[in-house]
């Protein structure tokens, strides 16, 4: 039997036409896959008896009346219900779900992280999560929580889901594996993975140690923002993302299904591999995208626009023009702008804002955002950039300038994000962060006709 680090351990369908290295492009679509020949029934989605003696199953990632749906139907060797036995609830410490509030820990204030180190204990995808803040309440459906990862084992013949949310993941060292009831995501920094609600995987080192960030989304799913004014094109475009081909295990060995459900952890016992959907069709499905081909819109005439201009993904809450989180990126683009002030401005935010550094130097704030890092500046609180980038910004000749080298995100949201204890007391905080502003001096001068 082949280990599950070889890829050859999942039976892959062969690559259609229109599709890339194993990946069907496009955003929401209804994709059909299926990794042995007419294993997908055609015309319908519950025939009285499937091919291949296959079980017919549906996976829905919306209520049934939603519009439109979102659900994919799976045709599998066992239907879920063997993949599920009596549970035994366990501990995750550090895989913190909100509301975590703790009395003891100021989440008041303008944070900012070095990189969560790795150690010489040994880490799988949920034993190596660190929560660092929480958002909302998992158990009402609204909100988020951010983590880190720190991975060094691949999980063997473990799987996870969560019930209570998708994951937005996005690397900064290592590469991961991604091995889905629906198929095979390989990931690597400058790319980002989506695995929704629901959706049963295991998580490979294919390139370690990993180490990366990941948003929860407790709430409606992430989508493309509407682009107004912008149009059709530029941006995040549908077809740049990409979702697995169908690939399925046929294995005997005993396993553990771990579950997260209203930020509990469960797990249960089951005798073979629960990656057993041989061919699959429909929108609810994971996938990746390469941020490398986010084309960025901005001013080309005068003033700095808001930083949603820059929104890869948001996911909607109850408020128009509210996210309940939006996935913003900051990466190389051209600064062109006349008689401005080109980095972020001061401001407040009724969003608060979380920023990891995946590579390169941040223009707001030249010194002490390192690659890995991470930054929090909570909903109502002032920020902006430090005297070093305002001195510079001030006196720069404007001519065109290309930001270079250069990949940050920031994961927004209507809520404020609590601190956990393990980024109040055991994460690397820079104590000094706060003090990064102390030296802007005071610069007004009353005189008539002064600029």
């Amino acid at each position: 039997m082949n280990r599950p680090t070889d890829p050859h351990s999942l039976t892959q369908a062969a690559t259609p036409v229109g599709t890339h290295a194993g990946y069907m492009p496009g955003f929401g679509n209804d994709f059909e896959s299926e990794a042995l020949p007419d294993a997908l029934p055609q015309g319908m989605n519950s025939p009285q008896r499937c091919n291949y003696g296959l079980y017919g199953e549906q996976l829905s990632g919306t209520a049934f009346t939603a519009n439109p749906p979102e659900r994919t139907w799976c045709y599998r060797i066992r239907p879920s219900v063997k993949h599920s036995h009596r549970y035994e609830k366990i501990d995750l410490p550090y895989w913190k779900s909100a509301p975590c509030i703790d009395p003891d820990v100021i989440s008041l204030g303008q944070y900012r992280w070095d990189p969560v180190p790795h150690s010489d204990e040994g880490l799988n995808w949920m034993t190596g999560m660190r929560t660092m803040t929480t958002a909302g309440d998992v158990n009402t459906q609204v909100g988020m929580a951010c983590h880190i990862y720190l991975v060094t084992d691949s999980m063997v013949d473990d799987y996870f889901f969560s019930a209570d949310s998708e994951l937005l993941v996005v690397p900064q060292e290592g590469r991961l594996r991604f091995a889905t009831e629906l198929g095979v995501i390989d990931l690597e920094p400058k790319e980002i993975a989506i695995i929704p609600r629901g959706l049963l995987y295991r998580v490979e080192v294919l390139e370690g140690p990993a180490r990366g960030f990941v948003c929860e989304n407790y709430g409606q799913k992430f989508e493309l923002p509407g682009r107004g004014p912008i149009g059709a094109n530029c941006m995040a475009n549908p077809r740049d993302f990409k979702a697995p081909v169908a690939a399925f295990e046929d294995r005997e060995v005993p396993s553990t299904v771990t579950i997260k459900w209203c930020g509990q952890f469960h797990t249960t016992k089951i005798g073979h591999s629960p990656l057993d959907v041989v061919a699959w069709h429909g929108n609810y499905a994971p996938y990746k995208y390469d941020l490398r081909n986010y084309c960025p819109v901005g001013a080309i005439l005068f003033d700095h626009p808001d930083p949603s201009i820059f929104t890869v993904l948001t996911a909607p809450s109850g408020q128009p023009g509210t996210a309940n989180i939006d996935f913003v990126l900051f990466r190389e683009r051209w600064m062109v702008m006349e008689d401005t002030f080109r980095p972020p401005w001061y401001h407040k935010n009724i969003m608060s804002e979380l920023m990891g550094n995946i590579y390169g130097q941040y223009d707001a704030k030249p010194q002490g955002f390192v690659p890995g890092g991470t930054s929090l500046h909570n909903m109502m609180i002032p920020h902006g950039p430090d005297k070093e980038a305002f001195e510079k910004a001030s006196n720069a000749n404007l001519g065109p300038d290309k930001l270079d080298q250069t990949m940050s995100f920031m994961f927004e949201t209507r809520f404020p994000q609590h601190l956990t204890p393990f980024a109040a007391n055991e994460a690397p905080l820079q104590d000094d962060y706060i003090d990064c502003w102390t030296s802007l001096e005071k610069k007004f001068d009353g005189t008539p006709g002064k600029k």
